[in-house]
């Protein structure tokens, strides 16, 4: 296990005219930590990776893995070990060998080196299939092969550049649980890319959520979910996303903020409004679960609308409703018995669910 600290670390493909795909990351991975790398496609999430594995020069400012700076050193004296978005399996090896492959200059013993790959086999239960090609396996056997050739190399840090990305939908659930389970039995550092919000939250002991080169927020899970740092943070983490419409400040302190949407509808917010304005432009969130079909009047947030669309999911179903005082559509997500579509309805939520964000994007802190 390693310490990594990534202190100003930025990125460009050219001089210093050039656009920055990185700019000024300040991180600290904690020993044994899993650290998740979510944003949306084109943020430097893969590109930190790669700097932090070698395969891309650091332009600018300083990395250090279990104490010492690694800047000029290659990717095989890192002490770090990569599973890629492909599997990058040797098609003529067995799974055996493919585990082996570049273990031999590392291990010479060829017990020790044997005794490595068994119990790196039995761990992430492949230890029947040491013998076969990788065309004879499934694709999450595949990546389970992959992740155990990083496994044997006993490394300080094992990084994943979207390693579930290529496989269905039920392989990805399964895997994701084995490589959960993989971190708590070897008790690893990890460092794991992704742009998939609910791998981020399943996984992750801290989420570094990226976007246009820079970090927005990093935290545990429930820090970004329950408070998010600004509106790009909240949009991203959660599914369906936050819903967001504009209103102005009526009267704010310390505790609460009673908000107005241009037409009409008011309510109030458990957040820190004391450096607000009266008249400010401001936006109010609400997570779809959060919402409930009102069945009277009370503090909080209340919107009327029509009900467009009803999606059934099982346990729950999601309603958009085009609200009347705005000409957009929200999303709730709720439970019972559904509303009819074309149907009039009043959403509702208490004052402790709602979110404001100032005009620049960044979050009032919320009380609750």
């Amino acid at each position: 296990m390693a310490q990594v600290t990534l202190s100003g670390i930025t990125k460009r493909y050219g001089g210093h005219d050039t656009p920055t795909v990185l700019e000024g990351v300040d991180l600290t991975i904690e020993k044994g930590e899993f650290v998740v790398l979510v944003g949306p496609s084109g943020c430097g999430k893969s590109t930190l990776l790669r700097m932090l594995s070698g395969l891309e020069d650091i332009t600018e400012g300083e990395l250090c893995i279990a104490g010492r700076r690694v800047n000029e050193l290659p990717p095989a004296q890192r002490g770090i070990a990569m599973v890629f978005q492909s599997y990058a399996l040797y098609p003529h090896m067995t799974v055996y060998r493919n585990m082996a492959f570049g273990l031999s200059r590392r291990v010479p013993e060829r017990a020790e080196m044997d005794r490595r790959i068994r119990d790196a086999a039995k761990v992430l239960h492949i230890d029947h299939l040491l013998h076969r090609l990788p065309r004879d396996l499934s694709g999450g056997q595949r990546q389970r092969v992959a992740i155990g050739r990083a496994i044997v190399r006993q490394p300080e840090l094992f990084l994943f550049d979207e390693p579930l990305s290529n496989l269905d939908a039920a392989l990805r659930v399964a895997t994701r649980v084995e490589i959960a389970r993989l971190h708590r039995e070897l008790g690893v550092s990890i460092v794991y890319v992704t742009h998939d919000q609910v791998e981020a939250m399943t996984l992750g002991d801290k989420i570094v959520v990226l976007h246009e080169g820079r970090i927005q927020q990093s935290g545990t899970p429930l820090q970004l979910y329950h408070h998010p740092a600004n509106r790009f943070v909240a949009r991203f983490i959660g599914t369906p996303a936050m819903n967001l419409l504009p209103a102005r400040v009526m009267h704010a302190n310390e505790r609460e903020v009673h908000w107005v949407c241009p037409r009409g509808p008011q309510g109030e917010a458990a957040v820190d409004g004391s450096a607000l304005a009266v008249g400010e432009d401001i936006e109010i969130g609400v997570r779809p679960e959060h919402l409930a079909l009102a069945a009277k009047d009370g503090p909080g947030l209340r919107w009327r609308g029509t009900v467009e669309l009803v999606e059934y999911l099982g346990d729950c179903y999601l309603a958009h409703v085009r609200l009347m005082c705005e000409d957009t559509v929200v999303v709730a997500k709720l439970t019972g018995a559904a509303p009819a579509l074309q149907q009039e309805a009043t959403l509702c939520a208490p004052s402790s669910a709602v979110h404001l964000f100032r005009a620049d994007g960044s979050a009032c802190r919320r009380i609750s």
